[in-house]
């Protein structure tokens, strides 16, 4: 499961572009909790303590608990703003989770025994239809990633959702079809092999 982050944060006392580059030169990033039912709640964070956050690369997927005023808020980021020329985060939106919260995120696949799979033994190869599966799932419990056993899977054939175990706590946000994760397709060598022997056989 991703991991909760931390991060500090204090009250904005002014509002405005003028507060917000101020912040800014100073080393801090402004940001809004909202959510919950409640009024939001503008703050301000450290922004080399973001950037590390930012860097770990599950942001977005994971909760943060954000620290203000002695008290602690259970969030989700859902939005950060970055400087057009310098890349610096400039604005980050936190959404409040209410208990027993679910979210909408989206996690990334990750194949595994491959080895076992008969199509790509005989060079065959992993065609990913969707690198990511949006799932909704316990704010408590976002899977850093899923993965998806390629065991038994031949050439021509596919992975659809229904054969993937989910974690307990996610259920996938697409219910209207059996959609495709990955095919296991042939490659161009073994393509034209069978064109030949179609030849060769209708000669």
């Amino acid at each position: 499961m991703s991991d909760q982050l931390t991060l500090s944060a204090e009250l904005r006392e002014r509002a405005g572009k003028g507060a917000s580059r101020a912040l800014r030169r100073a080393g801090r990033t402004p940001a809004v909790i909202y959510g919950d039912n409640k009024p939001p709640v503008t703050i301000h964070v450290e922004e080399k303590a973001l950037v590390k956050l930012l860097m770990t690369g599950a942001f977005t997927n994971s909760t943060v608990a954000l620290t203000l005023d002695g008290k602690t808020e259970i969030t989700l980021p859902k939005d950060v703003a970055f400087h057009p020329v310098s890349d610096r985060p400039v604005h980050v939106d936190f959404f409040r989770l209410a208990k027993d919260a679910t979210v909408h995120v989206e996690v990334p696949v990750r194949f595994i025994n491959e080895a076992a799979s008969p199509g790509l033994k005989r060079g065959g190869v992993l065609n990913i239809v969707r690198h990511d599966l949006e799932l909704i799932c316990d704010a408590t419990k976002i899977p850093d990633h899923i993965d998806i056993d390629v065991t038994g899977y031949d050439v021509g054939e596919a992975i659809h959702i229904s054969a993937v175990t989910l974690p307990s706590g996610s259920k996938s946000a697409i219910t209207d079809r059996d959609f495709t994760i990955a095919t296991i397709v042939a490659p161009s060598g073994m393509k034209s092999q069978e064109g030949d022997t179609t030849k060769d056989a209708d000669a």
